[in-house]
């Protein structure tokens, strides 16, 4: 498909730079004829009991450091001691160069890629490595929200509640909704929660540079669907309850684990899966998520999910209406299109 299909005019004051207080005071707007404004908290009288949330436990890393004007951000393990990371500018770096990201943290460079990626191997390993990370990293907000450095805040609010499995580099954004109160309310209400895990990379904010959705290629995340959530699954089906997709994240793991008989299957791997309009959805019937950018491959997957010209309409009355885009902002709730 054309990726000009996908383009929309979005106001840059519209783009949060902060989440809502309390994080589900944020305004949703349920997509249906016509859209309604809703906010997150009235989630639970918007679903059923026996409908099942399915949420990303994935936990963010602080990945960002800065180091002699040279700013790194880590995206993927390679194995317990090196990480590809992002560096800016990466011009300045060599392969045997020793980087000091912190007093008692430091980094070989083993090699470098044309497109700002560099092997960082790290003086320690394993749980040692992580729990440096954590001491010292910063949070690796979007790009949309590095008009300002990340702050301590943003280590509590760049993550969910949800968030129990360290690995990605950026945010589930569906699941910062969520408090204590709001859970509390749909447990009463008869709505259950499960999860799985898929570590979101920076590949989730990489822009689409072609004139076709063909032409593109998503980087793969590595996921995990638990046995007792596949059950789940299968369980809410047979009893008539509906799957709530919680994020992109979460349907894109579904759809990459269901089998050719439309179950969902447990599973652990990578997934490069990059959903168009076209694509045959056999896993959620609703999609609880943020608002996307322009021509983006997320706002391509919710247009699948949705179906084109209801999302771009939908995304007309979201501007319209003054909501706030992207990690930080609000939310929509979609109901799957017929096929």
């Amino acid at each position: 498909m054309r990726v000009e299909l996908f383009d929309f005019d979005l106001p840059k004051e519209l783009i949060a730079q902060r989440p809502a207080q309390p994080r589900d005071a944020a305004r949703l707007l349920v997509i249906g004829d016509p859209p309604a404004l809703r906010t997150v908290r009235d989630l639970p009288a918007l679903l059923r009991p026996g409908d099942l949330l399915v949420v990303n436990d994935t936990r963010v890393l602080p990945t960002r450091f800065r180091t002699g004007g040279i700013e790194l951000t880590l995206v993927e393990p390679r194995d317990g001691s090196r990480w590809t990371a992002f560096a800016r500018p990466a011009r300045r770096l060599a392969a045997g160069q020793e980087l000091r990201l912190a007093p008692d943290l430091a980094a070989t460079v083993e090699g470098r890629e044309p497109d700002g990626r560099v092997t960082l191997r790290f003086d320690r390993a394993g749980e040692a490595l992580l729990a440096a990370i954590e001491r010292h990293g910063a949070m690796p907000l979007p790009p949309y929200i590095r008009r300002r450095a990340p702050d301590p805040a943003d280590r509590a609010d760049y993550q969910t509640a949800f968030a129990r499995v360290p690995g990605a580099v950026a945010a589930p954004t569906a699941g910062l909704h969520f408090t204590e109160g709001l859970l509390a309310a749909l447990d009463a209400r008869g709505v259950r929660r499960v999860a799985l895990t898929l570590h979101v990379g920076l590949g989730t904010f990489a822009p689409v540079r072609v004139a076709d959705t063909d032409e593109h290629r998503l980087h793969a995340e590595w996921f995990r669907v638990p046995e007792a959530t596949a059950a789940a699954i299968a369980a809410t089906r047979a009893a008539g309850g509906r799957i709530v997709a919680v994020g992109t994240t979460v349907l894109r793991a579904l759809e990459s684990a269901v089998d050719a008989a439309g179950e969902v299957r447990p599973v652990t791997g990578r997934t490069e899966l990059f959903i168009t309009p076209g694509w045959r959805f056999r896993t959620a019937d609703l999609l609880l998520t943020n608002f996307h950018l322009p021509r983006s491959t997320l706002f391509m997957l919710v247009c699948a999910f949705g179906g084109l010209e209801r999302m771009r309409r939908a995304y007309a009355v979201a501007i319209a209406e003054r909501l706030r885009f992207y990690s930080y902002g609000d939310a929509c709730l979609i109901e799957r299109a017929a096929p």
